[in-house]
């Protein structure tokens, strides 16, 4: 995708998918609704690209390359008044043309804990969860979780990782996006000297962050192109429902 194209799918997670971030990406599809005036309007968004460890995709996908042969689906989210079946639809088109690109398996995670934001009339729901319904619709084979963790949420409903708190302690490249980020949620600036850990640790003070216990991801994978129908390296479980943990999404 040219440049152009990856900065305006990447405005449009930013500004709808409820993490509010964009992960490392490799491809990335849009949908296009093409009656709207004057050329189309961008109505849908799913990435492919690179989880945090090589592991999460060859303990997966065995043999297959990770990062050339196999890829996380990252992002996917589309506008509220997109006719449901369209995700499906999304879906296997960007598995087809990744395929073509040489992709022959994709994991992909959801979480099953809602998120909130704080306002100034009290919390506000900003994603219920979901258990995976669009991947069992496809057919993706169901993995089971991953480990329980704790999270460092912020009060504008999205998580601040361990890393990139790391970067702000350890005075390392990409702290300033992090810190960027605190000051926009209330922080007062970092001062030019002062010990990362220090403000840091003010900093998540001031902006309310709170620890909170995550039960884990559900899991899915599939190969997908010349492979579809090869076992996967690892158990598969029966799907999980609505009252194993999440909402229908």
């Amino acid at each position: 995708m040219p440049n152009d194209l990856v900065h305006t799918a990447k405005a449009f997670v930013l500004a709808h998918h409820y993490s509010g971030s964009w992960p490392a990406v490799r491809f990335a599809y849009g949908l296009i609704d093409t009656a709207a005036p004057p050329a189309g309007q961008l109505v849908g968004v799913l990435t492919l690209g690179i989880p945090t460890q090589a592991a999460v995709l060859t303990s997966v996908f065995g043999r297959l390359t990770p990062y050339e042969e196999s890829l996380e689906l990252n992002r996917l989210v589309l506008l509220d008044d997109v006719p449901a079946n369209a995700e499906t639809w999304t879906q296997a088109r960007a598995f087809q043309l990744a395929a073509a690109r040489g992709i022959r398996g994709v994991i992909a995670h959801c979480d099953p804990e809602p998120r909130t934001r704080l306002t100034a009339d009290g919390p506000e729901t900003i994603f219920p969860g979901h258990y995976g319904t669009i991947y069992q619709a496809k057919g993706m084979d169901y993995l089971g979780k991953t480990r329980p963790r704790r999270l460092t949420m912020l009060p504008d409903g999205s998580v601040l990782h361990d890393r990139a708190m790391s970067k702000v302690r350890n005075n390392e490249r990409g702290r300033g996006g992090v810190e960027r980020r605190l000051v926009a949620l209330g922080a007062r600036p970092r001062e030019e000297g002062e010990p990362g850990r220090v403000w840091l640790t003010e900093a998540l003070h001031t902006v309310r962050a709170q620890g909170v216990h995550h039960g884990g991801h559900h899991r899915y994978a599939a190969y997908i192109g010349p492979r579809t129908g090869r076992r996967l390296a690892v158990t598969s479980y029966p799907y999980p429902k609505a009252d194993q943990g999440g909402a229908a999404a």
